[in-house]
């Protein structure tokens, strides 16, 4: 049993303190009879303990459980009542996870350095996320054995029963804490804490090399039905559910992977901890229905919280309970989310709480030698990986990132009613000049490539998405990338190539067709894809496999969650078209591709160029390093054309 902290040494110790420490208004205005429960969340940490990027091998201010832990210490102090607990995605999803899954491994008695870290700060519960099954069920149950808190999880069985009560469960299905709790006439009484975990069916397609065999999913609302009755029964006062489920729809389908919303309604939950969305609930991300309040943060009226992604907040539901007839109950409540971090309006950083020392230094030989780590070979190019023409030439800093997709996607279609329709993968070039000046490029040489060289190719956490779009889609989709190019009249010379109002992030290559572009016709859709001349044509020759892409012929695109969910307002890509949405993000996927490959071949495989233009010339500026590649391009003649404006160098191609 925990110890607990009285109303009455509370006050003594903040009066022996330096500074005054404010009560919550329910530890302030609870009476006897009455307490105070502090509920704190962590989520989707996804093994980002010290606040670095290991990617870009920098310090940050916007990750890390060792900045969250102010915030935690603090909530205890200012409630004589409080639990914590981690929602899930703890183990895998930065190159530390990596590292030890790849490099040090796991053996019966070693520590993961995330458990330790949670072990530090004293959680005490946790459930399963969706990434722990990454690396493995031997890897992960060797990981949660360091536990010193219970971690559950109600809907994975290792076999199934005639219902949920009856399956033999990975991990414990739930948990009853036995603590005690201090009144508002500093009176100590016994409560009963239930907790009960869930995670996405889905697992059982992202990880089916490790699950299928092994484990079986249930529906998350089916089994919270099955089981909430029985932990009443065993006498918990107050349930939560830590749903690792995004905030979804309210319509219950059968097998949802964001089912928080129907979870609220089941009778006898009274708190939800939601993730695996990475969003932030309450907040102004999600709009208001009917049965959700992302101001109050309530759905159906129960509170709910979710704490954003890699430590960037904490989650806190505040309960107000009321003892009568020996049981508790919930008489008011209130949800609110921590941010370790604020973006100003120039997009500037603040960091609002400082790192941990404790929770640093338990798991500073870890961050160490992930450093190490990153700084090393993970693989080889047999080419160089540059993006300086990655703008005017089809490029291989594009092409390895398409290739990835294609990789991973096809990977996970199998055995799908999508496994036999084409896939194609779109990529865009984030590094490509602009305001980032005129050394914004990639470039990695020949030999070696570290993981933090995955920062250069791959610069947005974004996750993997496929679509399933027409021909007529597909067509478009180019023509919207085609907008980056100004309309070229032929004859002329030295014309401005790019249009310096297009982001490089919204020309997408698709790869696994081929087509040319056609300077002498106007582009069909404005800088924000709103049409601007319908019956415009530049995408010309466009063909799979040798054969016209017909309008009706449908394909599969492996894109990103930014692009398939209406970034850049891409048809074919506005959020209905979605047919797998994965766990992983684009970044883990080049970097796990790499691992495997061991020697990448990013060469470009020209899959698109320009049309001829006879008798005419564009200008386009890019780094001066770019000189030393010209000679590799081979779809167009570029040739150099002195010194550009602020740094950067200019070229000439002839069309």
């Amino acid at each position: 049993m925990k110890p607990t902290l009285t109303r009455r040494s509370f006050l003594a110790a903040t009066a022996a303190g330096s500074a005054m420490i404010v009560l919550h208004p329910f530890s302030a205005r609870a009476t006897a009879n009455q307490a105070h429960l502090r509920i704190m969340e962590t989520t989707d940490l996804h093994v980002h303990v010290f606040p670095y990027d290991y990617y870009a091998d920098k310090p940050v201010d916007t990750v890390g459980l060792a900045r969250t832990a102010s915030y935690i210490r603090e909530v205890r102090s200012e409630a004589t009542n409080s639990i914590l607990v981690d929602n899930g995605d703890f183990l895998q999803g930065n190159p530390m996870g990596d590292y030890i899954a790849y490099e040090r491994g796991m053996k019966d008695g070693d520590m993961h350095p995330v458990i330790t870290a949670m072990n530090t700060l004293g959680f005490d519960a946790a459930t399963l996320g969706n990434h722990e099954f990454n690396y493995g069920l031997s890897f992960l149950m060797k990981t949660l054995a360091g536990a010193a808190f219970p971690v559950v999880s109600a809907n994975i069985a290792t076999k199934a029963g005639a219902t949920p009560t009856q399956d033999q469960t990975l991990v414990k299905p739930y948990v009853i804490l036995d603590r005690t709790v201090t009144d508002g006439a500093g009176q100590s009484h016994p409560i009963r804490i239930g907790l009960i975990g869930f995670v996405p069916p889905q697992i059982m397609n992202w990880d089916s090399k490790h699950l299928v065999g092994n484990v079986e999913t249930r529906d998350i609302v089916m089994t919270a039905e099955a089981y909430v009755p029985e932990m009443k029964e065993a006498g918990a006062d107050v349930i939560i559910a830590l749903s690792h489920s995004g905030i979804g729809s309210a319509q219950r389908t059968d097998g949802m992977e964001n089912a928080s919303v129907p979870l609220a309604e089941v009778n006898g939950i009274d708190a939800l901890m939601t993730g695996h969305s990475h969003m932030v609930f309450p907040g102004p991300t999600f709009t208001a229905t009917d049965v959700i309040d992302p101001e109050a943060g309530t759905i159906h009226g129960k509170p709910a919280v979710m704490g954003g992604f890699w430590g960037s907040h904490m989650g806190l539901i505040d309960l107000m309970l009321e003892r009568e007839g020996g049981a508790w109950r919930v008489v008011s409540h209130s949800a609110t989310v921590r941010p370790i971090y604020e973006r100003g309006e120039d997009r500037s950083i603040t960091p609002l709480v400082e790192s941990d020392a404790e929770v640093l230094a338990s798991v500073r030989k870890e961050h160490d030698e992930t450093l190490e780590y990153v700084r090393r070979a993970v693989g080889k190019t047999s080419a160089p990986l540059y993006s300086y023409f990655a703008l005017v030439a089809d490029d291989p800093s594009v092409q390895i990132v398409s290739n990835a997709q294609m990789w991973y996607i096809k990977q996970m279609l199998e055995g799908t009613e999508y496994a036999a329709l084409p896939l194609l993968s779109a990529a865009a070039p984030f590094k490509a000049g602009g305001r980032g000046g005129p050394d914004y490029y990639t470039d990695v040489p020949v030999g070696d490539v570290a993981i933090k060289n995955v920062a250069d190719l791959y610069l947005y956490p974004n996750t993997i998405r496929a679509v399933k779009v027409t021909g007529a889609q597909l067509k478009d989709w180019l023509e919207r990338s085609a907008g980056l190019f100004n309309q070229i009249k032929a004859g002329e010379q030295d014309q401005p190539l790019l249009n310096p109002d297009f982001p490089s992030y919204n020309f997408d290559v698709i790869d696994g067709v081929t087509y040319q572009i056609d300077l002498s016709q106007p582009s069909k859709f404005g800088p924000k894809g709103e049409l601007l001349v319908p019956e415009a044509n530049r995408i010309v020759n466009l063909s799979y496999e040798g054969a016209p892409v017909q309008p009706d012929q449908e394909f599969i695109i492996a894109t990103n969650n930014y692009r398939a969910s209406g970034g850049g307002e891409f048809p074919g890509a506005m959020g209905d078209t979605i047919v797998f949405e994965g766990p992983d993000t684009n970044r883990d996927i080049l970097v796990r591709y790499i691992v495997e490959a061991g020697t990448i071949n990013p060469t470009a495989d020209d899959n698109w160029s320009f049309a001829p233009m006879e008798g005419t010339s564009v200008v386009f500026e890019s780094g001066p390093k770019a000189r030393a590649h010209m000679a590799d391009i081979k779809t167009v003649q570029i040739t150099d054309a002195g010194d550009g404006a602020e740094g950067f160098a200019l070229f000439r191609i002839t069309l």
